[in-house]
């Protein structure tokens, strides 16, 4: 009898034992389910975080969370170097929520868990001047989570505010065969795109968040179509070539250019009128010598090499030093002028594109915004500095055209 009895207690703590979430899940992990419960894989067995896995397998997707690995692991190298909320890994933000929760740290919403480990990230590649650090996390919070059911659309964050607005502008990509997934999937990777161009980043790389082909729903394989292996480095939807995208390259590049210009029809209409003026003037009154002396050729050495000489006298005409403490970036100073990346109209850039690497834009708050973030968190300026410089991108968009560069470059000394 009291053997009979001890093996019975035997096997209940056994079968505790099988049931229970290892403590170090982060570290032996192998495969997560799609539905959000992990397992843990031996040679021999699984072990479990529940025991309920039956109940779903027919509707459930293989898991993904490693789909898009070269981001993962780019936003996990940011991450750590400052992580003060104690996330464990970046890979539990787009775990559904059973999972996410064992490494969401200090994180009190497990919904905004992915929202949080960006926002971090974000800010880490803000501090170490690092566009790809930026990109990688943005297109991180793009990315589809781990969901109970082909079909099921994640929930999105709303009890969290990111520090950061580029993130905050961001929400994940939904499950393909949900509800309206290729119009809300589209108009996330559009947000996406503008926000890395804001960065200086490529906005192209926005359609590397896309997901997968629509599983079907109801499928008794549970296989859908998506990917998870966490061998591959690059990511297996790329290797694989299983990632749809959800827009155009024209669609993106229309995106962009439309956040850049965005602006009231009479502003525009100034806009145009002020660009011919500056061009004429430029035309009028440039030294004849200006055009062809190797001075000037120095200046505008960095500039594109599609600038036209209209651009190169426009970046000649802004000269001196400022007596703020600028850093190791001594010139912040913008031009307006044509052929910046083969336009056809005039556009802003930096004058020094080896210290502020970021294309033409035709909206200048683009190239404000990033010269006043390279500023400090690259150039190491004084925040006395930094402080005229955002006046100076405030100043400039009450502006248009040359103007604008002209008040943005004044509040800087120059």
């Amino acid at each position: 009898m009291k053997l009979a009895v001890c093996l019975s207690l035997c096997l209940i703590a056994v079968g505790d034992f099988a049931f229970a979430r290892p403590a170090n899940l982060h570290i032996k992990r192998q495969k997560h389910g799609r539905d959000g419960l992990p397992s843990v894989e031996s040679s021999s067995h699984q072990v479990r975080s529940g025991p309920v896995w039956n109940a779903h397998l027919g509707r459930r997707e293989v898991p993904q969370e490693h789909s898009h690995e070269k981001f993962l692991t780019t936003v996990n190298q940011f991450l750590k170097t400052d992580n003060p909320d104690g996330i464990v890994d970046a890979v539990f933000g787009l775990l559904g929520n059973a999972a996410a929760a064992a490494g969401q740290g200090q994180i009190s919403n497990t919904d905004c868990l992915q929202q949080a480990t960006a926002d971090r990230a974000f800010t880490n590649a803000k501090t170490a001047g690092s566009v790809e650090g930026l990109t990688a996390a943005l297109i991180y919070r793009a990315l589809e989570r781990n969901t109970g059911a082909v079909g099921q659309a994640s929930v999105a964050c709303t009890a969290i505010q990111a520090v950061n607005p580029e993130i905050a502008a961001i929400s994940q990509h939904q499950d393909p065969a949900s509800a309206n997934a290729a119009a809300t999937n589209k108009a996330i990777v559009l947000e996406l795109a503008v926000q890395i161009a804001n960065i200086g980043g490529n906005p192209l790389d926005a359609l590397q968040s896309g997901t997968f082909a629509p599983g079907q729903i109801g499928d008794p394989t549970a296989k859908g179509n998506s990917c998870d292996d966490q061998g591959d480095a690059e990511g297996c939807i790329f290797t694989q070539n299983l990632l749809v995208e959800d827009a155009t390259e024209d669609e993106i590049n229309a995106a962009v250019a439309a956040s850049a210009t965005a602006a009231p029809g009479a502003a525009a209409t100034a806009t145009a009128a002020t660009s011919a003026a500056a061009s004429a003037v430029a035309e009028c009154t440039a030294p004849p010598a200006a055009e062809s002396s190797a001075a000037v050729s120095s200046t505008v050495s960095s500039a594109s090499a599609s600038t036209t000489a209209a651009a190169s006298t426009t970046s000649a005409a802004v000269s001196g030093s400022s007596n703020l403490d600028l850093g190791s970036c001594p010139d912040p100073t913008i031009v307006f002028a044509d052929g910046f990346d083969g336009r056809q109209e005039k556009s802003f850039e930096p004058s020094d594109t080896t210290a502020f690497t970021h294309g033409s834009a035709l909206n200048i708050k683009v190239i404000t915004d990033f010269i006043c973030q390279q500023l400090d968190v690259k150039c190491k300026a004084s925040q006395e500095a930094i402080d005229a410089c955002n006046a100076g991108a405030t100043a400039a968009q009450g502006q248009t055209g040359q103007a604008a560069a002209d008040a943005f470059n004044s509040a800087l000394g120059f």
